[in-house]
């Protein structure tokens, strides 16, 4: 090999975004020529195991195909060829920039040196990121140079916080991805669809498309929200809007207690300040709120803790409590560097929400300016040895107390947030003790607010973490509707290259026919019942995946050919039924290193993965390898043939002999057999000759694919050849 090898060659990146010939789920398939590298494996690099291994000590601890720890490292002793190496260097950047990821292959292809290489990937960027640093890496490993690990890493991680979504709307995902929820994330930032078509819902971190939207407007006026909970009888502070600093100090003296003064309408505690007393504090205050909001409030300050409640469907599911942020001094430090030293360093403090507490920056924070000032001091000043100073009354909201909380407290929390409105609420409530009745302890609720965060309840500072998440999607799709595929509507993927347009078509009619609004994607178009919306273009699974977004959509039929999966994936995760009709097609799949129908049955089995275990998998037992999908399926197999002049094909017989149903055309006529018995279906011959198109086996075969279909979907066999009798063989123009 020469001194410096030239550099391995990344020919083609493609983000596979939907099940593919790889996996379930979306990867990034990088096609590499090893040029001169494919002659020297890990094993014959002087020194090249060492010096990764320097780079990337975690590599110790991949499996990789020998299935225990250091695999992989046995699999670079024996020899492995750079694809692979660069496989696990990309794999393991990911883990480092906190993306857990166990999924990568890498296979050869037909060209000398050129190897298909993939790693699952939620995101195209972070993933394109990840392959580039990746891909430095290894050469500066091979080639024995200098190379940033860290910087690498931020990079990645840089990606990540630019792509992903923020903590509370990945919780709710993470929690409908537990219950098999599908989801599509709908723009760049938090809004994302759970479920499909009719039987969708869509969240907005934690606001939903139940959130009344008046509602939110109620809790955006913290005057109103408290004129509301007060005629409910739920306990609030006094407290008057004022609209300057006379006005303040003048209901602070009526009030004749410490008070708080307030934006009315902020959020995220800013410019809320606390147990103020005297008339310069007071005013002070006033100017502070007055820039945060449209109104300043002055109510009567509560004494206690201030808490966070969340509710989710008049449940109370967290409670997280406060606690007020002290400093002492040392006779030597100014007030700016015993907050740093004395609270900022604690490691649950940061910028990131990966920090279930926030850092303090009094040149940032007025409301601790303020306070620091009515002790007398500023961020420069230094306080004496053992004096504590307060920095910061509120805003540390992240100890979990969820066990905790009293029932009549509960009561009037989650009967605060039904008067406003709210079907999702986070609470601001202030008491001694949340073990207690309100009431006996002069505890208020002092705000309502819509949209709130999760991380506190997620991530607290102190205690256990709460399934929030899991309560949002409960509440989005409760489990006592028995549903057995929530936010699913009813798929069908047809897949092949015969007639795979007629087929789709045939079929969305059939489901179309029941009642049901049903969507298609193929290449005569897209549709809703039988109106076309959009004509096929070459942006085509996008086109598809968007129909999934039709809340008119209560189903759903797909044609899916080769060219789709292996370009793009499955426009969806997962159907009802999976229909494959042949292995044509290979001839124009060069470019994807398909070359014989062998090769189209690894593509079009993805079909069949995706069968649900209560799905219906529908193949054409006439061709051997279409019927050996059969063992791939996880529900019910179907099989559909023409009994012809050889007779039936024996996978088909052995199919019935076994108990499992079949569509057999014979003689121009389907019979729909099964356990149960023979049921006459249509008269495929009679159905062709009324349209024009008698004898045409091709059409009828692809015909009976549709009946199979249709039947497999549960339509009755009545309706079917009722069906087949209006339906158009041409789609409209």
């Amino acid at each position: 090999m020469t001194a410096r090898p030239r550099e391995i060659q990344l020919q083609r990146i493609t983000y596979l975004r939907g099940p593919n010939i790889w996996t379930y789920r979306s990867v990034l398939e990088v096609w590499l020529d090893l040029g001169e590298l494919e002659d020297w494996p890990s094993n014959k690099l002087p020194g090249f195991n060492a010096r990764l291994l320097a780079l990337l000590p975690a590599l110790a601890e991949h499996h990789c195909g020998v299935g225990e720890r250091g695999g992989f490292l046995q699999r670079l002793d024996e020899g492995t060829w750079a694809g692979h190496i660069l496989e696990h260097c990309v794999i393991e950047l990911l883990n480092l920039a906190g993306m857990p990821t166990g999924f990568g292959q890498t296979r050869s292809t037909s060209q000398h040196g050129v190897y298909r290489m993939v790693f699952r990937a939620r995101d195209e960027q972070v993933a394109r990121v990840a392959l580039a640093q990746g891909h430095a890496l290894l050469h500066a490993a091979i080639r024995d140079e200098a190379f940033d690990v860290d910087a690498a890493v931020a990079a990645v991680r840089d990606a990540i916080d630019d792509s992903f979504l923020g903590p509370s709307t990945a919780c709710i995902v993470s929690a409908a991805t537990d219950r098999r929820i599908p989801h599509i994330r709908l723009n760049d930032g938090n809004l994302v669809q759970l479920g499909h078509g009719a039987r969708q819902r869509r969240i907005w971190t934690a606001e939903t498309d139940l959130t009344c939207a008046i509602a939110e407007n109620i809790a955006g006026d913290k005057d109103l929200t408290k004129t509301i909970l007060k005629a409910c009888g739920v306990p609030v502070p006094e407290g008057v809007s004022v609209s300057s600093a006379d006005e303040a100090w003048e209901a602070a003296q009526d009030m004749d207690a410490p008070v708080v003064i307030k934006p009315s309408d902020g959020n995220h505690g800013r410019g809320v300040t606390l147990d103020l007393t005297q008339e310069a504090d007071v005013r002070a205050a006033f100017e502070l709120a007055d820039k945060h909001g449209s109104e300043v409030l002055v109510e009567r300050y509560i004494r206690g803790n201030e808490h966070r409640l969340l509710v989710v469907g008049g449940q109370v599911v967290a409670v997280a409590r406060g606690e007020s942020a002290w400093i002492t001094g040392d006779g030597r430090s100014t007030v700016t560097e015993l907050i740093d030293s004395q609270i900022n360093s604690d490691p649950r403090r940061g910028t990131t929400e990966a920090h279930p507490l926030n850092r303090l920056d009094i040149t940032e924070d007025e409301v601790i300016v303020l306070d620091l000032q009515r002790q007398g001091l500023t961020g420069a000043s230094v306080v004496p040895a053992g004096k504590r100073v307060l920095v910061q009354r509120n805003g540390n909201v992240a100890i979990d107390c969820t066990d905790e909380i009293h029932p009549d407290v509960a009561h009037h929390v989650s009967l605060a947030v039904r008067a406003v409105g709210l079907d999702i609420a986070g609470v601001d409530l202030v008491c001694e003790d949340i073990g207690q009745p309100l009431e006996a302890q002069g505890g208020a609720i002092v705000e309502v607010n819509a949209g709130p965060g999760l991380l506190m309840h997620l991530k607290p500072a102190v205690g256990q973490p709460r399934p929030v998440g899991q309560a949002i999607v409960d509440h989005l799709f409760p489990p006592e509707d028995d549903a057995a595929h929530p936010g699913r509507i009813p798929i069908v993927g047809v897949a092949g290259s015969r007639h795979g347009a007629l087929i789709a078509r045939a079929v969305a009619w059939l489901i179309h026919l029941t009642g049901t609004p049903t969507a298609l994607a193929c290449r005569d178009g897209l549709f809703l019942g039988s109106r076309r919306i959009e004509r096929a273009g070459k942006q085509f699974w996008d086109a598809s995946h968007r129909l999934l977004m039709n809340r008119e959509a209560r189903a759903a039929v797909f044609e899916n050919d080769a060219g789709l999966v292996l370009g793009d994936g499955l426009p969806y995760d997962r159907c009802q039924v999976g229909v494959v009709t042949d292995t044509d097609g290979w001839q124009g799949l060069a470019h994807h290193d398909v070359f014989d129908a062998d090769a189209m049955f690894k593509v079009l089995r993805t079909q069949i993965d995706v069968v649900l275990a209560d799905g219906v998998g529908v193949l054409n037992a006439a061709d051997p390898r279409i019927a050996g999908m059969a063992e791939l399926c996880d529900g019910e197999v179907l099989m559909y043939a023409v009994d012809g002049p050889e007779g039936l094909p024996a996978a088909l017989t052995e199919h019935l002999a076994g108990g499992g149903r079949a569509a057999v055309l014979q003689a121009g006529r389907v019979t729909l057999r099964s356990p149960q018995g023979d049921l006459n279906g249509p008269d495929l011959h009679g159905v062709l000759g009324r349209k024009g198109r008698g004898g045409d086996a091709g059409l009828a075969e692809a015909l009976l694919a549709a009946v199979a279909a249709a039947w497999g979907y549960g339509i009755t066999p009545e309706l079917i050849a009722a069906g087949l009798e209006t339906f158009e063989l041409n789609a409209a123009a």
